[in-house]
């Protein structure tokens, strides 16, 4: 690369290579390869290799759950059709990345632990805004997130048919 790279930069060549070959990937040298560059970039933009990873959960986190929760705001679909589709219709090797790496790493964890409360705290708004009463709408909450979790990390391929009929099933059964 002959332009200058930035901590974004680096943060999504991290984002890649979570993705794609798990947590042990985040280290400078590989990543720096990579990118055709030396790892004197990535200590210019990180403290340390806690920094980047700190980072790079921030940016799950960005993707993860802002990014969504911000295109079902803006969606004109109803918003828990709209929340089912982006999220059962994703890719979720991210998730299952991070998920993995918070088995072996206490700030991972916490970060799971923080994106699963906002999640939950979304959903249970979605559903609290459907009329439903709040010890209900965090009970559903709850199990539909439970559902996702299972889907998110059986990694089975599942046809666009059936997933629909799926989607339709759990949306009736969280909603009615």
């Amino acid at each position: 690369m002959t332009e200058q790279l930035t901590a974004d930069d680096w943060i999504s060549q991290g984002i890649k290579a979570l993705t794609k070959s798990g947590f042990t990937a985040l280290k400078a040298d590989p990543l720096a390869r990579a990118m055709g560059v030396s790892r004197g970039s990535f200590y210019w933009h990180f403290a340390d290799l806690g920094a980047f990873h700190a980072a790079v959960l921030r940016r799950w986190r960005e993707i993860a759950a802002e990014e969504i929760i911000a295109r079902v705001e803006a969606d004109s679909d109803e918003p828990v059709r709209a929340l089912l589709r982006r999220t059962f219709g994703a890719r979720l090797d991210l998730e299952r990345a991070v998920r993995n790496w918070a088995a072996f790493d206490p700030a991972a964890q916490a970060a799971v632990r923080a994106i699963d409360r906002r999640r939950l705290d979304y959903i249970e708004a979605l559903l609290e805004k459907r009329g439903l009463d709040a010890a209900t709408a965090q009970a559903r909450a709850q199990i539909l997130y439970w559902t996702f979790l299972g889907f998110a990390l059986s990694a089975a391929p599942v046809p666009t048919a059936r997933l629909q009929g799926l989607l339709d099933e759990i949306q009736q059964m969280v909603s009615g």
